[in-house]
This record gives structure tokens, sequence and C-alpha cells, in this order.
């Protein structure tokens, strides 16, 4: 199950996390973010609650985008002990996303 993050619970969700999260920036509107999403899900679900999984709507929340520089979706950056250590754009397959998620292992 993702976690929905805004302006207001980012900070504190990922300073508090002591696991690694992926962070999803995604809209409503974006074609290859609704084929990215069950992907990360499962890939995810996986890890068995090794990783964390983050969503970030991008129109909702444009000042998180903004800090990212975040310029195209879907972009996912993974995060550890709150610092960005990867991270990719556009709809990848499940084996290169699961490959990716490995690496956070």
């Amino acid at each position: 199950m993702a976690i929905t993050l805004t302006s207001a619970t980012f900070d504190e969700v990922i300073n508090s996390s002591d696991t690694p999260i992926l962070v999803d920036f995604w809209a409503e509107w974006c074609g290859p973010c609704k084929q990215l999403g069950p992907i990360l899900e499962k890939v995810i679900a996986e890890t068995q609650g090794k990783v964390d999984l983050a969503k970030v709507d991008v129109d909702a929340n444009p000042q998180i985008a903004q800090a990212f520089k975040v310029q195209s979706i879907p972009a996912v950056f993974a995060l550890v002990n709150g610092q960005p250590v990867d991270q990719f754009m556009g709809a990848l397959p499940e084996a290169e996303v699961a490959a990716f998620v490995n690496k956070l292992l």
C-alpha cells in the first residue's frame, strides 16, 4: 500500500522512515504514470516491508516536485535516510523496476 505524501506530511514521513522509500511523482492525467503505478506496487509488495512506496501528485504538490527538480513524469526517486540515492524517469518494465528496487536491499 502506497503512502500519499503532501507538502504537510512529506518531511515527517521521509525523515522518520527506517526503510528505503521509493517516491513516485505522478499525475492523474499521465498515462505512463498509470502504467507504472501497479508495477511499483507489485515490486514493493514483494520486498515484504523492506522498501516503502510513497506517491506525490505533482499537480497537488508542485513544491515537492520542484524541490526534486522533476521535469517529466513518472519520476521515481529512491530515498535512504531521507536522502536521494538513485532515480529513474519513465514507465519501466517490471524487470527493470525490480532490479532498481533490489539495488536498495
